[in-house]
């Protein structure tokens, strides 16, 4: 069961001001800690999240069955047979890492969807460098400053890999960071962590908009100041870069002019929707060559999920209270529905869009604030699992349907692992 900790740790592990030094440190200009806690101030939780041991190593183990899965020549062949144009393309380089997300509850550990672009990972990786063991029972729970020290080595070297792996002769020089309008993400903080790391390994890094890129057929050049790109972080959330604003960016991962990551062949691969459908049936999965115990993990771990279409319909409307409805090309849960809360004219829209129904896995509850005044937010939990490993355990504490980051108390908290309680 969840460690109990959950319901009666009501201890604060965040130490604001050494994350203000960190956030100093990792960022290296002055006041810009200052502007993120006023444009994000529920970005991190004070409190973090508890689960058991054997938990988190199942968390794992189904991380690295869905990679085992995907690696199978069948099962690529039956994704890729939906997935989009863009996807069809096939690249040198795997992509960085995934985000396989989670919910825990009662006991019952569910993979309710993966990101191929999850956010969080060097916020993540700030806010366990301003823990502090706050009581008895936090002490050895902390990570220390070498476990951050090495899934930061770690998250550059997923990105020198990829590199690497495009076969391109020279240095890796230039990267750019992109999104729409990224000044305005919410994670931008995030962003400029990620352009501090690659400084701080002499590789010069951009901060951009897609419009702002050109692809004359034989390299990606931002328009201000002509200099080739590289390699793209890609923090879109266009998976198949069909939009026109995107244009350069699909010119340049359909000619091979710079290495794209990560890029739609991985999130037709790992995060679609669609996908859910299989990797929630073991009999499916062998069928494309998994093997049994690792068929049977997914299956046991995925709740059933199917695609919405007419032939289904009638039945999943009667069974809507036990399903939750999400577009299969969709992310952070826009357009997504607990079918308790459906009406018949969002039905409708769903029967007229690409949705997927998943069995109902409810969240996690955590209780935070100070003793006596304490109230219960939900918690999803993350794992960052890349080629075989996986790097880094995280959790999000939240309100309502949505990991909103608006939820005071709550944002990215960390995931400690208790030795107690049952797998």
């Amino acid at each position: 069961m969840t460690a109990p900790l959950n319901q009666t740790c009501s201890c604060f592990s965040l130490d604001r001001a050494r994350l203000a030094r960190a956030l100093h440190d990792a960022l290296g200009e002055p006041g810009l800690e200052a502007l993120i806690a006023e444009r994000n101030p529920h970005l991190f939780s004070a409190q973090p999240v508890f689960v058991d041991q054997a938990q988190a190593q199942r968390m794992r183990e189904v991380a690295l069955a869905l990679e085992r899965v995907a690696a199978l020549p069948a099962y690529r062949a039956a994704v890729l047979a939906y997935a989009p144009q863009a996807a069809q393309h096939p690249p040198r380089n795997p992509g960085v890492f995934l985000g396989v997300d989670f919910h825990l509850e009662a006991g019952r550990l569910s993979l309710i969807e993966v990101n191929t672009n999850p956010g969080g990972a060097l916020l993540s990786a700030l806010l366990a460098r301003a823990q502090r063991a706050c009581c008895d029972a936090m002490r050895g729970l902390v990570p220390d400053a070498a476990a951050v020290d090495a899934f930061e080595a770690a998250v550059l070297a997923m990105f020198q890999r990829e590199w690497r792996d495009a076969a391109k002769p020279q240095p890796l020089r230039r990267i750019a960071i992109v999104d729409t309008a990224p000044q305005q993400q919410y994670l931008y903080a995030e962003f400029l962590l990620y352009q501090r790391l690659f400084a701080r390994a002499g590789i010069d890094a951009v901060i951009c908009d897609p419009a702002e890129l050109d692809c004359d057929g034989s390299a990606l050049r931002r328009r201000a100041d002509g200099v080739p790109i590289d390699l793209v972080y890609n923090r879109l959330t266009d998976f198949s870069l069909d939009a026109p604003a995107h244009a350069a960016l699909r010119r340049a991962w359909e000619g091979d002019c710079a290495v794209i990551t990560p890029h739609p062949r991985a999130h037709a691969l790992f995060a679609d929707k669609r996908n859910l459908a299989l990797l929630c049936d073991a009999q499916a999965l062998r069928d494309l060559g998994a093997d049994t115990a690792t068929a049977q993990l997914l299956a046991a771990h995925v709740p059933h999920t199917e695609i919405v279409h007419p032939g289904n319909a009638e039945r999943l409307w009667a069974q809507r209270r036990t399903q939750f409805f999400k577009p299969w090309a969709g992310f952070g849960s826009r357009a997504a529905y607990r079918g308790s809360k459906l009406t018949r004219s969002v039905w409708e829209s769903i029967l007229q869009g690409d949705y997927v129904a998943q069995e109902l896995a409810p969240p996690g509850e955590r209780l935070v604030g100070a003793a006596g005044a304490q109230r219960a937010l939900k918690f999803d939990l993350r794992a960052f699992a890349d080629l075989g490993h996986v790097l880094w355990l995280s959790a999000r504490l939240y309100q309502g349907q949505t990991t909103n980051f608006r939820t005071p108390g709550g944002g990215f908290a960390p995931l400690f692992e208790h030795p107690g309680g049952n797998a």
